[in-house]
Order: C-alpha cells, then sequence, then structure tokens
C-alpha cells in the first residue's frame, strides 16, 4: 500500500483478513511487506489493534532506502499509543531466489538441445555456492549478531514469480553438503518471529514515521488521484454523520472501501509505461488503475446520497418553499461557510433569480429569524449563495431563502476615491477605505499584498503581526515551478539515473512569470483575486485567491492547462508559509501527525511527504493551517538536485524548510503513468486558529477539506 489509503479503511482490512483466518482455526500475528519503503506510522498502531506483533519488511532501495542506515536488524516500533510491534529491517525481496535454489533458474544460461542436464545441474549449483557462501562473507564483514538469517524467496529472480516447490530439491543438496557449516529451512513468518524473539539480544525500539520513498506514485495520476480524494472526503462525512451505519447502504460502503484500498496499492501501472506508453496494456492499466478511484467515488456518493436521504434531503423541485438544512458533520463546533446551488429555472418567493447582484437575496436562520452575511455568485451550476454559519458538533439547522427589494445604486460623488474613467485608484484616506485592489486585500484577519511581477508578496496576520511568508522563500505562493529533465540517452535510462533524487543535475526548471492580476468579485464576505501566468510546460496557470473578511481564511484555487512530455518532468506549487522562526510544521498522514524530518526513524526519507488532509504550522500560541483538497503530495527544501538528507539527530532544520505542493510528475521508468498533460483545478484553503494542539490544528483541515453540508429540505408541520 501507499500512504494514501485512510486509516479506517486500512483498519477494516486488516480486520477483515483477521476474520478470515481465525475462522480457519489459525494463527495470525505476523505480516510481511515485499517490494515496498515506507509505511505511516499509523500502519504500527492499525497492525497491532489486529492482532499483528510482527512485521516483516522486504525492502526495495530503487529510488528508495532501508531505515536505521543498516538492513537485516530487528528493531521495536513503539506507535504514538505507547504499543510495539516487532518489525524485522530486512533485505531485498528477490535475496533467496538470487541464490538459484530452483533448479534452472539461472536466467542468464542457455541451455543446448539436450536441456538441463545433471552437468549443467551442477554447474549451477556451483553458483549457489558462490553465492551463499559470499552473502555469510557479506554479514560477517557488516558484523551481523545473529546465528541465523531469513532470505525470502519465491521462485526465479523476477516480480511476482509463483512459488516453485523444485527448490526444495537443492535445498536438500546443500544441507547434505554443507549443512554442518550452513543449513537451510524452508519456514514461515511466525516460526520466524518465533525464533527471533527467543534470542538473548538487546532490540532497540524506535518511535516514529517510516516515510514511503513509493508514495509519489499518485504525482504521475493527478486527475484520477483528486477524483479519489473527493471520495475519501465523502466517505469521512458519511462515517461521521452514520458511525453506526445503520443509515447509508452497507453494500455500498464494504465496495468503496475495497475501490479505495485497490487504488492506493504501490504500483501505479504497468511496467513499460514509460518505454512505450502508447502500448494497450499500458493504456487497460492506466484506465483499470483509474477505475477504482472513480468507482469509488460513485458508490461512496450513493452511499452518502442514502445517508442524506435518511435525513430530509430533498430533490429540487419547482415551486418549492427555498428551505435548507444545515448539517455540522463533524464532531466539534465549526464557524464556517457553506453553499447553497440554485438553478437558473428554480425560483425564490415566485422569482427567478437572475439578478447578479447580492441584494436580491437574504439568508435566514429559521430557528432565530437572524439574517445571515452572504455573498452570492454565478458559477457554472447555477448561482451560488455562499453564507457564514455557526453550528455545534454534529448540529443541524434549518434556514430559508428570501427575496429583499433591490436597492438602487447610489453613487456618492463627494468623494476622490474615483474618476470620471471609473478607476478607483485612490488609497485609502480619512473618511475612505480602499481595502480591495489588484495591489491586495485589507481584512481584519489579514494584511495581503500582490506584487505585479511575482504575485503575492506579503502576507500578515493582523492579529499578532507575524509574516507568514517564509523568510527563505525563493517564490511566490502558488506561483507555479516546472522542471523538465532533457533525454540524453532514452526515456528509461534517463530516469533511473535520478536515484533517490527526482530529477537530475541537468535539470531544466522554470518559474511562472505573472502577466495580470484582477479582482473578480468584492463582495460583502469575501473579494476574488485572479492571476495569470505563463509557465513553460503548461497552456495556462491561472491562481484564484478567495480572501474572506469576516474569517481568517483564504481559498486558493491553481488551474493548470498541462502539456504533452515523455521527458521527466515535475510541477510544483509553493507553499512557502511559516509561522515565525520559532515555529515547526506538522503534517497529518494515514492514522498520525508528527513533524517532518523530525518525528521519523532514523535513516528514512525527508525529501516528500504523503499527506491526509494537510499541514500546519504552530509555535505552540498561533497556528496556521494549509488544507490540501485534491493533491497530496508535498516536498520539503530545496528544489535543485542534491544529496539526500535520511532523518537524523541532524536534519531537524529541514522541518522549518520551505515546503512545495507536488501535484505532478512522471520521473519514474516504470509503472508510472508519462502523459501528464490535460485540464486541472488544485484546491488548498489556509486558516489562522489559536491555542490548539497540532492534532486539533490538523483537525481543522479535515473539516476544511469536508465543509459543512447544505441540503435541500421540506420542512414538516411546525418545524418553521
Amino acid at each position: 500500500m501507499t500512504e494514501l489509503v485512510d486509516e479506517q479503511v486500512v483498519g477494516k482490512m486488516f480486520a477483515k483478513g483477521k476474520s478470515y483466518v481465525d475462522s480457519l482455526g489459525l494463527p495470525l500475528n505476523s505480516a510481511m511487506t515485499a517490494d515496498i519503503n515506507g509505511f505511516s506510522w499509523g500502519y504500527a498502531e492499525i497492525m497491532y489493534q489486529n492482532g499483528i506483533e510482527n512485521l516483516f519488511s522486504c525492502l526495495h532501495t530503487h529510488h528508495g532506502m532501508f531505515p536505521l542506515f543498516k538492513k537485516q536488524i530487528p528493531f521495536w516500533w513503539e506507535t504514538q499509543k505507547g504499543n510495539k510491534i516487532l518489525v524485522w529491517n530486512g533485505d531485498h525481496y528477490q535475496t533467496g531466489n538470487d541464490f538459484l535454489l530452483v533448479p534452472n533458474s539461472d536466467q542468464s544460461k542457455q541451455y543446448g538441445v539436450a536441456g538441463y542436464t545433471p552437468e549443467e545441474a551442477e554447474l549451477q549449483f556451483k553458483k549457489t555456492e558462490e553465492r551463499i557462501f559470499a552473502h555469510f562473507d557479506l554479514l560477517e564483514e557488516e558484523g551481523y549478531a545473529l546465528d541465523f538469517v531469513p532470505a525470502m524467496i519465491s521462485g526465479i529472480v523476477t516480480d511476482n514469480a509463483p512459488p516453485n516447490p523444485r527448490m526444495m530439491e537443492n535445498i536438500h543438496k546443500w544441507n547434505e553438503r554443507h549443512g554442518d557449516e550452513i543449513k537451510i529451512e524452508l519456514i514461515t513468518l511466525n516460526e520466524f518471529f518465533r525464533i527471533l524473539r527467543q534470542q538473548e539480544v538487546e532490540i532497540p525500539t524506535y518511535r516514529g514515521d517510516w516515510a514511503d520513498w513509493w508514495a509519489d506514485g499518485v504525482g504521475s495520476t493527478p486527475a484520477p488521484t483528486k477524483i479519489y480524494r473527493n471520495a475519501q472526503h465523502k466517505y469521512r462525512i458519511a462515517n461521521k454523520l452514520d458511525p453506526e451505519a445503520t443509515l447509508g447502504r452497507a453494500d455500498l460502503l464494504a465496495k468503496a472501501e475495497e475501490n479505495m484500498m485497490m487504488y492506493a496499492e504501490h504500483t501505479w501501472g504497468y511496467h513499460s509505461s514509460v518505454s512505450q506508453p502508447w502500448n494497450t496494456l499500458v493504456n487497460d492499466l492506466d484506465y483499470r488503475k483509474a477505475a477504482y478511484a472513480i468507482n469509488a467515488n460513485s458508490l461512496i456518493s450513493q452511499h452518502l446520497d442514502e445517508i442524506l436521504a435518511k435525513l430530509g434531503e430533498e430533490s429540487i423541485q419547482m415551486n418549492r418553499k427555498a428551505v435548507y438544512k444545515v448539517i455540522n458533520p463533524h464532531n466539534r463546533t465549526v464557524s464556517d461557510h457553506t453553499q447553497i446551488y440554485i438553478k437558473h429555472w428554480e425560483t425564490i418567493d415566485d422569482s427567478y433569480f437572475y439578478l447578479d447582484t447580492n441584494d436580491f437575496v437574504e439568508v435566514i436562520d429559521c430557528q432565530t429569524g437572524e439574517i445571515l452575511p452572504s455573498q452570492v455568485t454565478d458559477t457554472s451550476f447555477g448561482k451560488q449563495i455562499e453564507f457564514l454559519v455557526t453550528l455545534k458538533a454534529r448540529e443541524e439547522r434549518l434556514i430559508c431563502l428570501r427575496r429583499q427589494e433591490s436597492k438602487p445604486l447610489r453613487k456618492n460623488w463627494n468623494h476622490a476615491y474615483i474618476g470620471t474613467e471609473q478607476i478607483a485608484d485612490v488609497a485609502s484616506y480619512v473618511g475612505y477605505e480602499h481595502l480591495v485592489s489588484p495591489f491586495g486585500i485589507e481584512t481584519k484577519d489579514f494584511s495581503l499584498s500582490i506584487d505585479h511581477k511575482k504575485g503575492i508578496n506579503r502576507l500578515i496576520d493582523k492579529r499578532t503581526g507575524t509574516n507568514l511568508l517564509h523568510s527563505n522563500q525563493e517564490h511566490s505562493p502558488f506561483a507555479g515551478v516546472y522542471e523538465v529533465t532533457p533525454i540524453t540517452s532514452d526515456a528509461c535510462s534517463e530516469r533511473r539515473i535520478m536515484g533517490r533524487n527526482r530529477k537530475g543535475r541537468i535539470t531544466e526548471r522554470s518559474v511562472a512569470d505573472l502577466k495580470s492580476v484582477k479582482v473578480t468579485l468584492d463582495g460583502p464576505i469575501y473579494a476574488e483575486f485572479e492571476l495569470d501566468y505563463s509557465l513553460v510546460g503548461t497552456k495556462m496557470y491561472t491562481v484564484v485567491l478567495r480572501v474572506y473578511k469576516d474569517l481568517p481564511k483564504i481559498n486558493v484555487t491553481v488551474r493548470i492547462q498541462k502539456e504533452n512530455e515523455w521527458a521527466p518532468e515535475n510541477i510544483y506549487i509553493p507553499l512557502p508559509f511559516s509561522y515565525g522562526k520559532c515555529s515547526d510544521c506538522y503534517i497529518g498522514k494515514t492514522g498520525t501527525t508528527f513533524r517532518p524530518a523530525i518525528d521519523q526513524l532514523p535513516g528514512s526519507n525527508t525529501e516528500f511527504y504523503l499527506l491526509n488532509n494537510g499541514l500546519t504550522f504552530t509555535n505552540g500560541q498561533q497556528g496556521l493551517v494549509i488544507a490540501v483538497k485534491d493533491t497530496p503530495l508535498i516536498t520539503l527544501g530545496t528544489l535543485e538536485s542534491h544529496l539526500v538528507n535520511l532523518c537524523s539527530a541532524d536534519t531537524a532544520w529541514k522541518n522549518k524548510e520551505v515546503i512545495y505542493s507536488w501535484p505532478m510528475n512522471n520521473f519514474w521508468e516504470t509503472n508510472f503513468k508519462v502523459d501528464l498533460s490535460g485540464f486541472y483545478e488544485f484546491d488548498y484553503q489556509l486558516f489562522l486558529m489559536s491555542n490548539q494542539s497540532s492534532e486539533d490544528l490538523l483537525e481543522k483541515a479535515a473539516e476544511l477539506n469536508e465543509g459543512i453540508l447544505t441540503i435541500a429540505y421540506n420542512p414538516k408541520a411546525g418545524e418553521i
């Protein structure tokens, strides 16, 4: 698995496996992974809670690396709740196959017409002897401490090899010749860990995240990954609204979970996806992979629809009284905006809502009669009415829309802020406030300035005076960075030599160039800015900022038209934020919250991370939350090709490095989809909070991504 999947889904799948094995009367206390280079810290607790006491890791250092700076050693992995599982930090999953214990498994040898003769068998066995003795010589050089060593085996040296019982022929032969020196036994995982636990050796304990080196495959399929992320948000909302699963349909929920599990599997594509991107099997597997995300979204949407129907949701209909139910699905009080969408054919108080003005409609709290602050926007869906509401945990509230008399537009000609050319370009003065302009915006919470060459160049938390932009930023927030590495050999080889850097020394880097800034909306609850950039590798790169006036919140949408490129490439979206030099960065992943480059296993990946809902910068009192809705990958520090820093006591500095969202890459020479072209829209939200723990701050990221629900509702007698 990658870390894309939710902890609830992983937990259910572990429980399902345990239930199956329990039904057979078999013990299940050990797990093994092969070809995987990391696991979210939350996985450890999930395994522990499902009876898994042991984890055997068969790593693969291709574009990855084992933790602890040394393999073939055991350690206790302590969870954030203080529980422990025993881990074997193992060698490559092909090690046992490489010993050629299966007869006729030397794929470098072409046999004659007579086939695999006894003479050929003896020649191969000499290779077996050479390789096994060399392996033990290496273990001795490395100071290996135990008198036994595991080597995973299935058959021949290839991925997905079926088991081959003929391995026993050479195992018996070996033991007859060398068993007094090195004995080979074929055993189970449970037996291996039983033997390991009997050893009188000191096994160290480590706490922290085991960041996955192969989590970045999601960046090669940004479109279905966004669909998947939307399914996750709906899944979490459904579970909050229906924790006992009595309102929705259990069959839809189970199928959605299976599809969510399958999309998060790590392979991510066919092995010739880069060398032969036109290949039918490549494209067949690409669509099949995407189908898991699409099906998960469709199924969980149906499940959520069933839940909302039980809560009173009505289909929109002609002549319906404009009443809606607002639902806070979250487990704490939330103050945020929510939206009502009005189709062009719907009416409010028998009038069509065609006027392009906020004066047409009022949003009323049916319980209190309070008029809620609101703003109207045109969308492709119809009119969007956005309003602010505060709801307690799991609270429901009825609101309604009503017409108000349109007020004639009156212009005050007594002030000097606008000339006859109708351009408002005079700064604030006594008696006049010019708070929104193409140069920025002032709200009660934010002071945001825009440089017309680069973009956002100043962002201040006005409550504390703190500069929210990183002191070492190289690029303006959300102004894209594009990288492409020229192919000097072939498409696969160029990628292979990148190693763990995800780019080469000859990588060409381009920064978005700002072409225009305009204020597209300025209403009672938010102002909206559109920043149009040109960026190499794209035909469109637009940043839309929606800055709220009544909450410490900024919504950001990045719209991209990406061109096709076979060469290895990346797109980064800068998130150069902090909450001052004394702040730490925390991120949320599957089942865990931690500080990257600090709260990790020694020797683990600090280059990039796959987020659950977002990240936060906090100094212990104040915090800036960044909700990352659609594209979960981030990377830390310089974009230049560099030596990779593995996590250690000396990497805490990296926690304070500049962060980039990493929505697109196609650098891997196998499995990753090579074509990133298309139209994309990625959403982010910034939110300020005070006196909250890192867990609470990241819970806010989840709330921002999931939102407050508003459903069409036909009230019953006496309800309003």
